[in-house]
């Protein structure tokens, strides 16, 4: 009986648009997720961004070979963390501000275009007060576009 509740515990909600912009201050053109799914209180979560030639950083970052910028997908990882944190800390979090520490490990392995649809896979590694520690990966049709490891800071303002 135990080992059923246990496993219950760790199947993932999904949070939708509306609620994702309830939780964090991040809006359009900054907005880098649109969706989260597969989310664990406290341990994980999975940030969904369609990526679509309307975005407007396509209009400089490539003119005829547009790529997402790879701070940008450093970005989907923080706000898909924020969105993790808040719902692990609960309603009192919602719009409170996470902002870097660290960004320890970058890597970015192919390019994001339009039309990918990004899978942004966060982990929490550690807590400790306001402080979270992150490991994240990015990746497009299941292969690792981007990875990193992260500190943010939940701030009580």
């Amino acid at each position: 009986m135990e080992a059923s509740v246990a496993r219950q515990e760790q199947v993932g909600i999904d949070i939708d648009i509306e609620r994702i912009l309830e939780m964090i201050p991040h809006r359009f053109p900054f907005l880098m997720i649109d969706k989260l799914v597969d989310v664990v209180a406290g341990e994980g979560a999975t940030g969904i961004k369609n990526v679509s030639i309307n975005e407007p950083f396509f209009q400089g970052h490539f003119p005829g070979k547009p790529v997402m910028p790879g701070v940008l997908i450093i970005e989907a990882m923080a706000q898909t963390a924020a969105v993790l944190v808040v719902h692990t800390l609960g309603p009192n979090a919602e719009g409170k501000l996470v902002y870097f520490m660290t960004i320890d490990d970058a890597r970015f392995r192919k390019p994001v275009m339009p039309g990918d649809t990004l899978h942004v896979h966060v982990r929490k590694k550690r807590s400790r007060n306001n402080v979270w520690k992150f490991e994240a990966q990015a990746k497009v049709d299941g292969a690792v576009v981007a990875q990193a490891t992260y500190a943010a800071m939940i701030l009580d303002e």
